[in-house]
């Protein structure tokens, strides 16, 4: 802790004789080694700490002013180390301002009485006219926010992880705003009731109140020209720039915002990117996108979600396909007068299209197109499996996770396949066989509800099903096998029934459902006493995450090949069925990119380039 001591009486001549002027010398306390040169028309009302002010500041690239303060009225103010501030219009008011600290050209920087800094409030998403359902403060992550929304109507446990969050918040909040080390403030005109913790710059904003800004220094974030930001916490890595206006909302972790976007009510997950356009009581989750300024983002959830791909008639069918699971992208109206609609998921979330809400069991026919010809809706089940644009989406997600290594609060789960899509491909066999088996093979089409399934497009889905239920159990097997090999066992055990069951998807975290229930009757009854144990219990579940898919796809592949239990034989039988699946699926993406590049959408270098990726795929058959 800095311990401090009383101004001399040269010192105070030397403040004095700089036109710096205090209400009571004696509550200016200051570093042991303080110097008094570098203050010039310093106003000093209340209880003053001031450090030591030895090193210069870079201001902007090369150009260095010795740290100090001029031209500034302070009133119960603490400066750290080597600080430069200057130009300050109006006040700094009830404020702890950390070392090497650069605060320049703005108006206002204060705390008032029972400031919140943003955390604490309740705002409602998916519904914007609804009672509150999540609760924002710095350590929320998408996987919690997504139990808030999920359950909110179980209201001994939204009271219950109400009063945990105030627990801690009652712990945690500081008694007056915070500005860390390293933080840049410039240009700007009103900051009130904000925490920033630091490595931040704020350069231009309009107004920053009651924010939170959780930065660091391999993840520091920018607010930047013309930022309304209000009731609202931003995470590491974040920049938020260009007259964005936000209201009651949380950023996480290396999101972008941009361009005029206005936000309300709404919560940003990991890597999200949104700029010129605008959100209502939105839940987006990781990467998700928006870009234009036609699109509104209002009462839905989203994950791995392009808000404008699908509604520039850019044929995004081939290009860019659907993300991931739980991924929905908005139909668009193409040259032959088609909507167009592919998610990977069909209403693994709450967004959905028209008619689609209707039927809770169209979430069953994963990983496909829905078309619309006039009055008639045509659904071509799996397609989008041996598509080029999930191919690309495989390989390009975890490479465009942007946070650091010590900002990763949101959980994200990458595979594809997973016992939580798997387990929909499973219900979407099921769906597509009770077609078949009621009309017979000797027709030409298959109706689903008001929807038609030609019955080409039902054989395919059944293919392009099996191949990925082939390809999933191949390389579960084999990630098994080789935890097995380390311990020196031939072949995996049977597993334990954790993860056994239906399987969800909390924003990123996949998990088996039984453990959702699970965390909820500990929540209620005590066992999870604070939010940090909840986060644990998430983490928790992510780490052991191979163990509860490896309990769900055993049982799988017992039933599938119908086995009582594993022999060597059956384990190379099916690693045989899972090499001749993936050549088989590589086949068919190879086929759709070839349909890609005789359309003219792709340059011969970039064709021949993603050929090349296809034929590495033999290095993982493996």
């Amino acid at each position: 802790m800095e311990t401090y001591r009383q101004l001399t009486q040269t010192e105070i001549e030397i403040l004095e004789n700089n036109v710096c002027w205090a209400e009571d010398w004696q509550r200016v306390l200051v570093a042991e080694g303080f110097k008094p040169y570098n203050f010039h028309r310093v106003m000093f009302y209340g209880d003053i700490r001031l450090g030591e002010f030895e090193k210069q500041v870079e201001v902007t690239k090369g150009f260095f002013k010795h740290s100090g303060i001029n031209d500034c009225t302070l009133r119960n103010v603490t400066v750290g180390n080597d600080c430069l501030i200057e130009k300050v219009g109006n006040y700094i008011n009830n404020y702890s301002i950390g070392n090497d600290c650069y605060i320049s050209n703005i108006s206002t920087l204060e705390t008032t009485d029972d400031a919140t800094f943003g955390e604490g409030s309740t705002i409602s998403v998916l519904n914007e006219m609804g009672d509150g359902n999540v609760v924002i403060f710095r350590d929320l992550n998408s996987q919690l926010a997504a139990f808030m929304v999920k359950h909110a109507q179980d209201k001994v446990l939204k009271q219950r992880l109400q009063q945990l969050i105030e627990d801690e918040l009652r712990v945690e909040r500081p008694e007056r705003g915070l500005i860390g080390n390293n933080v840049k403030i410039v240009n700007t005109k009103d900051i009130t009731n904000t925490v920033i913790v630091g490595d931040c710059e704020v350069n231009g904003a309009a107004r920053l109140q009651e924010c939170t800004i959780m930065s660091s220094r391999d993840a520091s974030v920018y607010i930047g020209t013309g930022v309304i930001c209000e009731n609202s916490i931003i995470c590491d890595g974040c920049s938020i720039n260009n007259s964005v206006k936000m209201q009651d909302c949380f950023v996480g972790e290396a999101c972008q915002i941009t361009n005029g976007f206005t936000a309300e009510a709404s919560l940003f997950f990991a890597n999200s990117y949104m700029a010129n356009g605008e959100a209502c009581a939105a839940f987006c989750g990781p990467f998700s996108a928006s870009h234009h300024k036609s699109s509104l983002l209002i009462g839905g959830q989203f994950s791995f979600y392009n808000a404008g791909s699908n509604t520039n008639f850019s044929n995004h069918a081939y290009k860019m396909g659907p993300l991931h699971y739980g991924t929905l992208e908005r139909g668009t109206k193409t040259a032959s007068g088609a909507y167009v609609l592919m998610p990977a998921t069909i209403g693994a979330f709450s967004v959905c299209f028209g008619k689609l809400m209707n039927h809770p069991d169209m979430r069953n026919l994963p990983f496909s197109y829905l078309m619309a010809y006039g009055e008639t809706m045509y659904i071509v089940p799996g397609r989008n499996i041996t598509t080029v644009g999930l191919y690309r989406d495989i390989k390009k997600w975890p490479k465009r996770d942007k946070r650091s290594k010590q900002s990763k609060k949101s959980i994200i789960n990458f595979d594809w396949l997973s016992p939580f899509t798997v387990g929909e491909i499973m219900e979407g066999i099921k769906i597509l066989e009770s077609l078949r088996q009621a009309s017979g093979d000797n027709v030409s089409s298959y109706n689903f509800h008001e929807y038609v399934i030609n019955a080409s497009s039902l054989r395919k889905g059944l293919k392009y099903y099996d191949i990925a239920l082939r390809i999933y159990m191949g390389a579960v097997l084999k990630r098994a096998q080789k935890e097995q090999d380390q311990e020196g066992c031939p072949l995996p055990p049977a597993p334990d029934a954790v993860g056994k069951g239906r399987w969800v998807d909390l924003s990123g975290l996949l998990m088996p459902e039984s453990e959702e229930l699970r965390i909820i009757e500990d929540i209620k009854n005590g066992k999870i006493d604070n939010i940090q144990e909840l986060l644990d219990r998430f983490a928790y579940i992510n780490d052991h995450y191979s163990e509860y898919r490896w309990a769900w796809s055993y049982q799988l592949i017992l039933d599938y090949y119908h086995l009582e239990q594993l022999t060597p034989a059956d384990v190379e039988r099916i690693r045989q069925d899972y090499v001749y699946a993936r050549r088989a699926w590589i086949a068919e993406i190879r086929k759709d990119a070839e349909k890609e590049f005789s359309m003219g959408d792709v340059e011969q270098d970039v064709y021949e380039d993603f050929l090349s990726k296809l034929d590495h795929e033999v290095d993982y058959e493996n």
